[in-house]
């Protein structure tokens, strides 16, 4: 008989095999990392931390608000806000600066909410500056606000699931069973990974007659219940019907606010009293500021925060003379005064992100509050059973008391007195333990009788219940009381008003950046100067550094347009209004620094422009050239930098700028030479082409230089035209020295 091989045990690794891959990483695929690592980290922060769910609440709100509940606080005094925030940690453990920031969000006092849900007492800043930070938590108070009432009156009849908190000690809901549709009443903005959610605030009244109707009609036009966003910073919002659809229809869009202002014309100032609801103070003063100085509003001396116990209010003194409406259109343009809101109604659904529009959001909540409300009737089904089941068996002894006392009575084991009374009345455990528990004083007709005098109403509202669970008509009909009892106690009027664009006045803002003839110098090494006429006429040489020289000079205005290219293929724009009028005897401005330049970066050419017209020839040192208009540089926004300017694969020789065809003259550095038209040279749309070969270089030879030419030196070079290219081009040694272009 063959013997047993045993199976041999693994070798623990030795310390030397530990040593020996000391240090060494293991190749794993890139792909495999971020899907092992990133993507939980990205749905964590989607699902548990920046996107609100269908109760109108991230999960830091909730566990705060619950926390607060279970406190006591939604009908006690209030407390110190360190409190609620030790509590809270309790379910959330992210520290108690960041659940006192949420805490201050939600606050009466912070004016973020349409509906605050904490009522406050003391400093919790506001939501309308930037600068105005709230008290620490010992100093300030908090309660749950009243109308806290519809988020937790059911909680406790198994509306909802719980959920164990983080370490498994006790437990949270998962949702909270508003009875109005909270996600939609209070302002909501979350950033999550790769997507980001914004929710606009909407009147209370107009929302829950929207659900009604709905209910009543799923084609119900909402735009005509739900006529816009009620923002608690008031101000007013552009009736703009197409983009309000939209927003009502795909949950995405942008919503225009601006201010409401008035004017005291005794005292020659603009009153803003309600400002954009996505902007703060600060933001409007520094920008209203920076115009002033830049000489953008001249009608504007003076800019003040005015803001006390009566509510918001910044002055603007304006300068006599000043038509205020044409200065608030201006301000308007330019300031923040005037601001957008950028909708994007990203809800969690079943753990799921979803961009929805009103309807879809409405018809969820719907179907959220029907499941509450379902939960809640079986829960107090099951109660009323329970109780109706104890008064039968109540019932039951009423027929003979004496003998259900002297059962307890006569028997001898304490055991046994709930099993003798289901043998003589005919009771089951738990009818038998309701009548054992009864006190001896109760035990007489009277009480009895009472007690059970609640049969026929308890049978009553049984059935009315399992009626209301058999017909979903009877559910909806309680959400529509609800949502009528809500909006009655809770709603408050409109605060954001609204403006048509019809009565605007459409006032074109002029540019007020002064205009004069100006001429702009540029060094070889990139320094530059702006100069008037007059200061040009009283100067003497221009100042440039040892062994620099002045490689531009160009005739223009304060208006004009700068386009410094860059070695880099980059071209750097602004305007010559940036910079101050200088002299003769200083060095200037040096651009790289000016401008931020990256480092190791140096100005190739500097163009200048009123209207983008022209064209632009760029020569490269292996014998291409490129036409592109200068047209392809102007960009709609403000941008100060473009990329890609022109073709880095060669080396740049030069650019020139050209208002219509004319004559190039190319040399090479093998002395040859050819003149051609730049018609010649085929018009490229793309900033970064290398263009077309006009000029066949032998090897280890290039481009040496390029000029328009013109006049009689023109007529000297005729006999270098080519009509063809690329060419290789005529020696050019029989020129004349004082003809010979320089190599650059």
């Amino acid at each position: 008989m063959a013997k047993r091989k045993e199976p041999t045990k693994p070798k623990k690794p030795t310390m030397d095999a530990w040593f020996e891959n000391a240090g060494l990483t293991q190749e794993e695929n890139i792909t495999d990392t971020l899907e092992k690592n990133y993507l939980p980290y990205a749905m964590s922060v989607i699902i548990s931390r920046a996107l609100p769910e269908i109760d109108g609440f991230k999960p830091s709100h909730r566990k705060l608000l619950y926390t607060m509940y279970k406190m006591g606080l939604l009908s006690g005094v209030r407390t110190k806000s360190a409190n609620v925030v030790g509590q809270t940690m309790r379910l959330n453990p992210h520290g108690d600066q960041a659940i006192y920031e949420t805490m201050v969000r939600l606050t009466r006092a912070n004016e973020c909410l349409l509906h605050p849900y904490v009522d406050s007492k003391g400093n919790f800043g506001k939501h309308y500056s930037r600068d105005m930070a709230f008290a620490a938590s010992r100093y300030t108070e908090v309660k749950l606000a009243p109308i806290c009432e519809t988020l937790f009156s059911e909680i406790d009849k198994e509306t909802v699931d719980f959920i164990p908190n983080y370490d498994n000690t006790m437990t949270e809901p998962a949702l909270l069973p508003a009875t109005f549709p909270s996600i939609l009443v209070n302002a909501n903005m979350g950033i999550a990974v790769s997507m980001a959610s914004n929710i606009c605030p909407f009147n209370l009244a107009e929302l829950c007659e929207t659900v009604i109707r709905l209910m009543e009609n799923p084609e119900h036009d909402i735009l005509s219940t739900l006529k816009g966003p009620d923002f608690p910073s008031g101000g007013f919002l552009l009736w703009d019907e197409a983009e309000l659809r939209k927003v009502y229809d795909t949950g995405r869009g942008s919503l225009r606010l601006r201010s409401k202002w008035n004017y005291d014309k005794s005292a020659g100032c603009i009153e803003v009293t309600e400002i954009p609801y996505t902007t703060t103070l600060e933001q409007i003063k520094d920008k209203i500021t920076e115009l002033v100085k830049a000489g953008k509003l001249r009608e504007i001396s003076y800019v003040r925060d005015e803001i006390d116990v009566n509510g918001f209010r910044l002055a603007i003194d304006v300068k006599r003379n000043t038509d205020p409406e044409k200065l608030m259109q201006k301000l308007f343009r330019m300031t923040p005064l005037q601001d957008s809101f950028a909708c994007n109604f990203n809800i969690l659904i079943g753990n799921m992100p979803k961009v929805m529009g009103i309807r879809e959001i409405l018809t969820e909540w719907l179907n959220f509050r029907e499941s509450c409300v379902r939960r809640r009737v079986q829960f107090d089904l099951a109660k009323k059973k329970e109780k109706l089941h104890l008064l039968e068996g109540l019932k039951k002894i009423l027929l003979d008391i004496d003998k259900a006392i002297s059962i307890i009575r006569a028997t001898p084991q304490e055991s046994e007195v709930v099993q003798n009374l289901m043998d003589g009345f005919g009771l089951d455990q738990i009818q038998a333990e309701y009548v054992a528990e009864i006190k001896l004083r109760h035990l007489n007709k009277e009480y009895i009788l009472n007690k059970i005098a609640d049969v026929d109403n308890l049978t009553a509202e049984i059935a009315d219940m399992e009626e209301i669970l058999a017909n979903p008509k009877k559910i909806r009909q309680i959400i529509k009381h609800e949502l009528q009892t809500t909006a009655k106690k809770y709603a408050q009027p409109r605060k954001t008003m609204f403006y048509h664009a019809s009565e605007e006045e459409e006032i074109p803002i002029q540019d007020e950046t002064p205009d004069y003839i100006v001429t702009l110098f540029l060094s070889s090494e990139g320094y530059f100067k702006k100069i008037t006429p007059q200061s040009l006429r009283m100067s003497g040489e221009q100042k440039v550094k040892e062994g620099d020289f002045i490689s531009q000079k160009i005739e223009a205005t304060n208006k004009t347009e700068l386009l410094f290219f860059s070695d880099k293929a980059q071209v750097y724009k602004t305007h010559a209004s940036a910079f101050d009028d200088a002299k003769a005897s200083i060095l200037g401005d040096y651009i790289p620094v000016k401008l931020g330049f990256e480092e190791d970066e140096h100005v190739s050419k500097l163009i200048a422009t009123m209207d983008y017209s022209g064209m632009l020839i760029f020569v490269y040192e292996n014998g291409k050239c490129a036409k592109v208009p200068l047209s392809a540089y102007a960009t709609k926004t403000n941008r100060k930098k473009l990329a890609n300017a022109f073709s880095d694969k060669s080396p740049l020789v030069n650019i020139f700028w050209i208002p219509e065809d004319t004559d190039l003259l190319i040399r090479s550095t093998s002395n040859r030479a050819i003149l051609l038209n730049t018609s010649q040279i085929p018009e490229k749309s793309t900033r970064s082409t290398q263009g077309v070969q006009v000029i066949n270089l032998q090897i280890k030879h290039k481009v040496a230089s390029a000029e328009l030419p013109e006049g009689e030196r023109l007529e000297k070079l005729e006999e270098y035209r080519v009509k063809n290219i690329p060419v290789a081009g005529k020696l050019a040694k029989e020129l004349e020295e004082a003809n010979q272009m320089p190599l650059i």
